[in-house]
């Protein structure tokens, strides 16, 4: 009996860790950069990324704001 309740955990742990893979991809950007002479600029907006965005989140394609707006209407 002890056995399947070992499982059960081990299956429990295993959905989680999953589960928070996923979240931490699902923030991830994807896109790729739109980037001229080394300076890379927010795909919705066409202004540049400021450095310390880019410092925070090396892989960042948009800026804080238009960031935040696309978060607001994928939840939708």
């Amino acid at each position: 009996m002890v056995d399947l309740f070992e499982r059960a955990q081990e299956r429990e742990q295993k959905d989680r860790d999953i589960a928070i893979e996923a979240e931490l991809l699902r923030g991830r950007e994807t896109e790729q950069p739109d980037e001229e002479d080394g300076i890379r600029y927010c795909l919705d907006c066409g202004e540049e990324i400021p450095e310390d965005r880019l410092k925070a989140r090396p892989d960042a394609v948009r800026c804080v704001y238009c960031k935040e707006l696309k978060d607001i209407r994928s939840k939708r």
